[in-house]
Parts: structure tokens; sequence; C-alpha cells
């Protein structure tokens, strides 16, 4: 059975693009994160863009962390450590549980896949990829409400060690709750290990 572990974070703030600074910071506490084989997976941290690549942390900010129940213990030595994500420095709190809950729609706030920097290439291979998987449900792209982008597909961008990676967010909708839990347990896309292809349910913010 997969559950979340969910740290609170404390600090100012950390660069949008974060995923690979964290799994970083995350590897060298914990070293089972850098492992191939290793059965955690979190999700971006959370918090307010302030524009400029930064991410603005406040009260609710957190880490969630996905992996099997009686892994748990193996992730207790994060709390009450200082991370460096990039030149950021931010303390993770005691974490809590929670378990993961059927729902009938999944947003993932970054997805990469190979050959896929189109919006309808994007959209073409995510379902490729639920019908491999053997989930249903009907993926779509959510867009920007705001700025000079607004309309448009919420495109993301991942850089790992220099080379910069182009993702989407995406909306699964329409899911048995056999499906979502396997959505959520598996996750969707490439670079899983570093926090792309993490699905919450749709109602929440992104993380």
């Amino acid at each position: 059975m997969m559950i979340d572990l969910i740290f609170p974070v404390r600090g100012d703030s950390v660069p949008v693009d974060h995923a690979y600074p964290l799994y970083a910071a995350l590897s060298t506490i914990v070293p089972k994160f850098h492992e191939a084989s290793s059965p955690f997976r979190f999700a971006l941290l959370t918090g307010q863009i302030a524009g400029g690549g930064v991410l603005n942390l406040n009260a609710l900010s957190k880490l969630r962390v996905r992996l099997p129940e009686n892994r748990v213990r193996e992730l207790l030595p994060l709390a009450g450590k200082r991370l460096m994500i990039g030149k950021a420095g931010v303390r993770l709190g005691v974490p809590s549980l929670q378990t993961l809950q059927p729902v009938e729609s999944l947003y993932s706030r970054l997805i990469t896949f190979k050959n896929a920097e189109t919006p309808e290439q994007f959209l073409t291979t995510a379902r490729q990829k639920l019908a491999e998987a053997g989930i249903g449900g009907a993926p779509q792209l959510p867009v920007q409400l705001m700025g000079e982008r607004a309309g448009e597909p919420q495109r993301k961008v991942v850089r790992v060690k220099g080379v910069t990676i182009v993702g989407y967010a995406l909306i699964v909708s329409g899911l048995t709750p056999e499906d979502s839990l396997a959505l959520q347990e598996q996750g969707l896309g490439g670079r899983t290990q570093i926090g792309c292809g993490f699905f919450l349910p749709a109602q929440e913010d992104a993380g």
C-alpha cells in the first residue's frame, strides 16, 4: 500500500525549477533516493509563484513523498533537517501520514515524455501511455489563467545537469476508483524520481 509522508517546509523562497536540486538534497540525507530502484517519489514544493523564477514559501508549504507504507521509517531522518536547494536553504518539520484517496480527477504539475515538446505531441503521448498502463480516463492540458500566456497550455521546464527538458501540466478526469489509485501509485512519464509525473486530486493546489 502506497501512502504520502508530508513534511512542513520552512524557509523564504526556492527556485520554481527546483526538481533536480531538491532530489540532490534529499539524496544527500537518504541515499536511497538516488538509487534506480528507489521506492520513493516526491512532489515539487508548494508555495506562491512570485515571478522571476522564484517560488515563495509560506505557512502551508510542504514536501510530499509517496512511498510504500512499510518504508516510512527510512525517511524519518529527514525530519528537522536543513536542505540546500541550489543556494536556498529550507528546513523540514515533523511529517504526517496521508493515505491515497480515489478521486475522479487527478492533476500533475509537471510531466515529461521523450519527443513530445508540442501540446499536440504531448497529449497524444499521454493517451498512449495511459492506455499502455491499462488506465482509463480523459487527459487534458490545463491552461494558463493569467499573464501573457493566458489561455495557453501550462508549459513547464525542468533542468537536469544543464539540460533543459520541456514538459506540461496534465489533468486526467473520468477515472474509476481503481484507475485513480493506480495512476497515483505509478505516476506517468519520465523522470518520476525527480518530482515529475506526480498526481494529486485536481481540486488541490498542485503539489
